[in-house]
């Protein structure tokens, strides 16, 4: 049946959806939104929130939450599964950006069958493409050229869309809020591996969203290069963090962005070096080896 009214009948997996907004895609969002209510199967709790917004009028099945200041891509993400949690919770969180669309009705389908039945599967990342089905290399989580209808084994995962089996917030606990945006998904990732679960991606669960170009102003190359900073001090055995910063240093070197741009990856780079970000949890040494193995090891 079709149908997203809040609660569930559903015998195996359920689903709660997250969906962050900060108010300006309000069409896109009731897109979005449609393209939920289309899924096949069980109905699912949808929980839509306001990052220091008024939200607009929403279907009557949508939960809203108006926060009362933007906290963040992850501090966002914490509160939609705190109010998960507070309507009854869900096995699987979805995540869902809200500028983007499901154009295919059976995915929530193929996520519920994902989670029943692969145990070990904590964590499963959907190819982002725009209308013309098209998927940018940057929207692929493996290292190198990689085919983008190719699924398998992964060690991160993407933010626009994904879906956590929630034992795995349980265990391995939120997103790191202090990141307030950019590689927050790679954080949680890493905690999840050397938790023991896996990461899949998955070509045949798409999310639709617009190509876009993440490298548009000087705030994208602060975040980026101090949070890069802050999870190798959290999570890389000591020998491998400076490593792992130098490469990444390097690779934004040889990508030449603008002066603008450097002078403001540098900045949030040494912001990242002075200031603390704990926990410092470092990964054991059988999960870089079994990153290495799935071609991704921690130093690049």
């Amino acid at each position: 049946m079709k149908g997203s009214s809040m609660g569930s009948g559903a015998m195996g997996v359920t689903l709660g959806v997250v969906v962050l907004t900060m108010g300006d895609r309000r069409k896109e969002l009731r897109v979005l939104l449609e393209s939920v209510a289309a899924q096949e199967g069980e109905s699912v709790k949808a929980v839509v929130l306001g990052q220091g917004v008024k939200l607009p009028e929403l279907p009557a099945w949508v939960d809203t939450v108006e926060l009362p200041e933007n906290l963040g891509i992850p501090g966002g993400r914490n509160a939609g599964v705190q109010r998960l949690r507070e309507l009854g919770g869900a096995d699987v969180l979805v995540v869902l950006d809200d500028d983007g669309l499901l154009p295919r009705a059976d995915t929530f389908q193929l996520i519920r069958e994902a989670f029943e039945q692969d145990p070990r599967l904590g964590v499963v990342s959907f190819r982002i493409a725009d209308e013309t089905g098209f998927t940018q290399r940057r929207h692929v989580p493996r290292f190198g050229a990689s085919d983008p209808l190719l699924s398998g084994e992964v060690t991160t995962f993407l933010g626009g869309g994904h879906a956590i089996r929630m034992s795995v917030i349980d265990q391995v606990g939120d997103f790191p809020a202090p990141f307030f945006y950019a590689h927050e998904e790679t954080d949680f990732a890493w905690r999840a591996l050397d938790a023991g679960w896996d990461i899949h991606y998955r070509a045949d669960m798409v999310l639709q969203h617009p190509r876009t170009d993440p490298a548009r102003h000087a705030t994208y190359y602060r975040m980026t290069a101090r949070n890069r900073v802050w999870l190798a001090k959290r999570h890389l055995p000591a020998v491998l963090v400076p490593i792992y910063l130098t490469s990444w240093a390097l690779y934004t070197l040889v990508r030449r962005p603008p002066l603008s741009g450097r002078k403001a990856w540098w900045s949030g780079f040494f912001e990242g070096v002075r200031t603390p970000c704990p926990p410092r949890r470092p990964m054991r040494w059988s999960t870089v080896w079994r990153m290495t193995r799935l071609g991704r090891p921690p130093v690049i």
